[in-house]
């Protein structure tokens, strides 16, 4: 029979266990950060009709989709968690209550050209906060927040969520009479610091036909730099020449103004008003956070405001606001720049009890107590030397193991070693659980990213 050679496709994560477990982890404290600010978990389905969830495709969308046939149904893997949102929440509308709020981590699929750090699947974690007819500015100013616990509480420090408003730009643009190019001109704009201002005038004054003066006027405006209290005096000046600009102004300081409320550090949130989004469907807020160590690896999370959710689906007007995580990203680009924390306990077990020329029984029984207690154990039931038992216990990470000999069994003790420091204690069996787990609860603890000072 011809071996067929094991691979994996190009695009497609697959980790070893140690590394599995640093990424289950970042899953654990998303949803426990989500869970925090009142989110409901969701799970939507990776197969969809593809009517459904192309309604608003078309370009680059149905490029990269993954589309097939299953008898006479026309199917289609989601590309991202937005549309299977908008989807839910369109056919449950009568049974949610409103304003809806949801996390989702799941994987999504693009069949794009994989390179470092693009997957064709990917997991992406999302929140979103869905009104029914409105949804308050207010619901804006708490995404910092949630994003700034999401974040510490994976271990980053060095972040800065940089926040702007569509609106500004809309409105700014309309002052200059380019309002039919201001989607051109947005996109280009947010490619600034990928190709720099040089590259950006020139698409403006070329691709986009841009005057110079105006492409002038356009890059001093997002240049505007300082403090956030200084960047919202500075566009006080350009108040009372458009409506919408005075109303993204407006919106702006209202996120500003809630930041230490939400407990947001100034250091971790900066008005940018080169931040656009690309994506034509953002109305209002926008946000991008980045790495302040590593600029070039771009937004680890992004998202904005928009007021149209479901209106392929419905006639219902369901704005929101929303942020994603693209989290096997974000794991590839932490790993390659040392960031996860190689000291997080990553073996499949607390505890390895070895039976030492006694019945299994007594193993067994102690397996089970500890358990019972919250200890995860493994007994090693195979038959081999006890240079290969602890061959195992190392090979495995396992921080501790229990010998379980005559001698213990005599006189009513276990004896616990732990390998990460080669000392040995000698305990009672009830007592064994309580030894263990108070040497690893600040393990626990730990997060899965060690930041660098």
């Amino acid at each position: 029979m011809d071996r067929i050679q094991p691979r994996t496709l190009s695009g497609f994560m697959e980790l070893l266990p140690d590394k599995q477990v640093i990424f289950e982890n970042m899953m654990d404290k998303l949803r426990k950060s989500y869970a925090l600010y009142g989110f409901t978990p969701l799970d939507t389905p990776l197969i969809e009709a593809s009517e459904v969830l192309l309604a608003k495709g078309g370009g680059e969308t149905e490029k990269q989709i993954y589309r097939f046939t299953k008898g006479d149904n026309d199917l289609s893997l989601r590309f991202d968690l937005t549309v299977p949102l908008a989807k839910y929440v369109a056919l449950n509308y009568g049974q949610l209550t409103f304003p809806f709020r949801r996390f989702q981590i799941g994987k999504v699929y693009r069949g794009e050209r994989a390179q470092r750090g693009r997957f064709r699947e990917f997991y992406q974690a999302d929140i979103d906060m869905i009104g029914d007819g409105s949804l308050d500015i207010v619901n804006e100013a708490e995404i910092p927040s949630v994003i700034y616990k999401t974040f510490t509480s994976l271990g980053l420090r060095h972040f800065v969520i940089r926040v702007n408003n569509r609106k500004i730009l809309n409105g700014f643009y309309a002052m200059l009479g380019l309002t039919e190019k201001s989607g051109e001109i947005m996109r280009t704009v947010d490619k600034i610091d990928k190709i720099g201002p040089e590259k950006v005038r020139g698409i403006l004054t070329g691709d986009v036909g841009v005057n110079r003066l105006d492409a002038d006027e356009i890059l001093r405006f997002i240049a505007i730099r300082g403090t956030n209290d200084e960047v919202l005096a500075a566009l006080e000046n350009y108040r009372g020449k458009n409506e919408t600009f005075d109303l993204g102004l407006d919106e702006l300081n209202t996120v500003t103004r809630y930041l230490s409320a939400f407990g947001v550090p100034e250091e971790n949130f900066q008005v940018d008003l080169t931040i656009a989004r690309g994506l034509d469907y953002y109305t209002g807020t926008v946000y991008e956070t980045t790495m302040t160590d590593h600029p070039e690896i771009g937004s680890i999370c992004s998202g904005g405001r928009y007021d149209d959710l479901a209106g392929y689906y419905t006639d219902k007007k369901l704005p929101g606001v929303g942020i994603s995580i693209g989290l096997s990203r974000l794991f590839f680009v932490l790993e390659e720049q040392g960031y996860l924390n190689d000291a997080l306990i990553t073996a499949p077990a607390d505890v390895l009890v070895l039976p030492m020329t006694v019945s299994l029984d007594e193993a067994i029984t102690l397996a089970t107590s500890l358990r019972a207690q919250g200890v995860r154990t493994q007994v090693y039931f195979e038959q081999k030397k006890f240079k290969a038992k602890m061959s195992y216990a190392n090979k495995a990470g396992i921080p501790y193991v229990i010998f379980l000999g005559e001698d213990e069994i005599r006189e009513g003790r276990v004896t616990v070693k732990d390998m990460r420091t080669g000392e040995q204690t000698s305990v009672s069996p009830g007592m064994a659980a309580a030894a263990i787990r108070g040497k690893l609860d600040s393990d626990a603890a730990a997060a899965p990213i060690r930041d660098r000072a």
